[in-house]
């Protein structure tokens, strides 16, 4: 493969194959996919196909047993844990779909979490920023527990967002979310993706959510189906409480 810095994501023929006892299962099959810098991207496929095996790796959650990946002009698939780990603190941004938000803390100290080592004034400034594109000014001291499911998930999109990093990787990131809810956070996506150029990588189920995104990636039995580009449908401007 010719690396190219265009290239976000660049996956070479990878395969996983997980291990138990004398059974051997093939969750990736020879997956080979490019995501440029700046793409919208839904990864979609039902339970079983490989989708979340790939999150996983491109995330550097995981490893694959064979083929290659470079995330960012990085070859990350033969690292040590540690280093994979130092990649992903610095390269991926998580957003999940149950918020895994510490529920004695603030909004704002939620968002300073990956930044705990540094610069206490410019860890506040930048936390604040993101909690401000995210439409969530005059709530960032509030609790979890003092916040909708919406506004929980965007605190968690905020924390995402915080280290600048080179992809955002959602994992079905409406998917406890109402239908208002889960618009106004596609909306906040794809205007991060349309003003900022980040790079957005979205696993879901749901087709109407994957509408959203230009490119959708379909997963079956470990390998790619389809990969389609297509006109994204804009979610228009909620007012954002």
């Amino acid at each position: 493969m010719t690396e190219n810095h265009e290239n976000v994501i660049e996956l070479e023929d990878v395969t996983k194959v997980y291990r138990m006892g004398e059974i051997e299962v093939n969750a990736l099959a020879g997956v080979s996919l490019t995501i440029r810098r700046g793409e919208l991207t839904a990864i979609m496929g039902p339970s079983g196909s490989g989708k979340s095996t790939m999150m996983n790796i491109i995330g550097c959650l995981d490893v694959p047993t064979a083929g290659r990946y470079i995330l960012d002009g990085e070859d990350v698939g033969k690292l040590s844990d540690d280093r994979l780990a130092g990649i992903r603190n610095r390269k991926v941004g998580f957003v999940f779909q149950t918020y895994n938000l510490l529920p004695r803390l603030s909004a704002l100290t939620n968002v300073e979490l990956p930044l705990l080592y540094g610069n206490g004034r410019t860890r506040r400034e930048r936390s604040l920023e993101a909690l401000a594109k995210v439409g969530l000014a005059d709530r960032v001291h509030h609790k979890p527990v003092e916040l909708s499911g919406g506004q929980q998930q965007r605190v968690g999109i905020a924390r995402a967002l915080v280290k600048d990093p080179a992809i955002l990787l959602a994992d079905e990131p409406t998917g406890n979310l109402d239908t208002t809810s889960s618009q106004e956070i596609m909306w906040i996506i794809q205007e991060l993706n349309r003003q900022s150029g980040i790079t957005v990588v979205i696993v879901t189920h749901e087709h109407d959510i994957a509408a959203h995104a230009a490119r959708v990636v379909t997963m079956l039995d470990g390998k790619v189906l389809d990969d389609t580009r297509q006109d994204p449908v804009l979610v228009p401007e909620p007012g954002l409480i």
